[in-house]
């Protein structure tokens, strides 16, 4: 699935990595403020150019506090982003000098052997994109910057054009225009249930950021998984907050809650994930109410059950009747209880089973639902 050439986007926060990444995919896929480390996780997408297709991923910032937990994952998906890379483009302001983030940057760019282009984003007038060719940006020992403004689109197609040549020069062209219609499957569920952590355990590798504090993803995370020659498309999703708690965040999360909606919307399966470990409350009645009218199919996935303590054979049966008790409505929906953290599955009510198990009853009732709707 990963054949394609990929182009990865990297730079210190703020730089407009993320508005670049939209304007090469020519749609809103992530999250652009003002406030700084916006992105958290890589996102990824298809960029068409000409009849040609690259894989682009978008990474957060990489600077920041150190001491953060969550800011020490950025760093870590970051890396990883980078090992998979064929190209980097590395995002800096033209409208500033180097900052000591944007030299550090540099050092470890400079120390892989993938092959960098440096971008010089926010080149809105013609005094900017003469900021390319000053003597400072030679400091960071990479060639010159290609001049752009990624909100306007100025210079993003001469960017494209050198990107295109640079990745035939090294043997890895683009691909023809033959994007792989994937069954689309939007994970939900409030914040810190393991929506994150169900997602590493079906791709094998920490592509989310996980982290034991409340709402670390705010960005719907688009992941292509192939089983048995079948293309599905994970979407994670950020969990839905409080009202009052949303109001704080000064509009972000308010636009997080939007995507989650929209992706719902265009879900063929929608995996609603419970927390088996806390009690049914107003955020999942929220999302129950939102599955209420939609045409996809929709499964219920009870996670950490792991932390249910004095289970017994009729714990299960206990647990189904408490959820058709709380979502009268929505009880035509399968269940599936597993432990997301320790990659196991329930099954005979008692006894855990390998995760591999998961993947093959989850994409089963996948293939039912929609062989019901065909």
């Amino acid at each position: 699935m990963n054949s394609l050439p990929t182009v990865v986007l990297v730079g210190r926060t703020n730089v407009g990595k993320s508005t670049l990444f939209n304007r090469l995919l020519e749609e809103r896929k992530a999250l652009v403020s003002r406030e700084a480390g916006t992105t958290r996780d890589w996102k990824e997408g298809r960029c068409l150019w000409k009849g040609k297709v690259i894989r682009v991923i978008d990474t957060g910032g990489m600077d920041g506090d150190l001491q953060n937990e969550i800011h020490q994952g950025t760093i870590r998906q970051t890396k990883k982003a980078i090992k998979k890379a064929d190209l980097i483009l590395f995002l800096v302001d033209l409208q500033h000098e180097p900052l000591p983030q944007d030299m550090e940057l540099a050092t470890l760019l400079r120390h892989q052997s993938t092959p960098v282009i440096v971008v010089g984003n926010k080149a809105e007038t013609m005094r900017h994109r003469a900021n390319a060719h000053e003597p400072e940006w030679r400091m960071l020992g990479l060639p010159a910057p290609v001049p752009i403004s990624a909100v306007k689109g100025n210079g993003v197609g001469d960017l494209l054009e050198v990107v295109y040549e640079q990745l035939i020069t090294l043997q890895k062209p683009p691909g023809e225009q033959a994007l792989i219609e994937a069954t689309r499957i939007a994970v939900i569920g409030k914040p810190n249930v393991g929506k994150s952590t169900l997602l590493n355990a079906l791709v094998g590798e920490e592509r989310f950021i996980t982290s034991t504090i409340s709402h670390t993803t705010r960005e719907p995370n688009d992941v292509l998984i192939e089983h048995d020659g079948k293309p599905y498309l994970f979407i994670d999703t950020a969990g839905i907050r409080k009202k009052e708690k949303i109001r704080k965040t000064g509009g972000l999360e308010e636009a997080g809650v939007e995507r989650t909606i929209r992706a719902i919307q265009k879900a063929d399966v929608v995996l609603f994930i419970l927390d088996a470990s806390e009690p049914f409350g107003n955020q999942e009645r929220t999302l129950a109410g939102l599955l209420k009218d939609t045409n996809a199919g929709l499964v219920f996935v009870v996670n950490k059950w792991d932390l249910v303590e004095g289970k017994t054979t009729s714990t299960i049966n206990e647990y189904q009747d408490y959820i058709e008790r709380s979502i009268p409505f929505l009880t035509w929906a399968p269940q599936l209880f597993i432990s997301a953290k320790n990659s196991t599955i329930v099954c005979n009510k008692f006894l855990t089973k390998p995760w591999s198990l998961f993947y093959k009853k989850l994409l089963s009732i996948v293939d039912r639902f929609l062989q019901t709707v065909m």
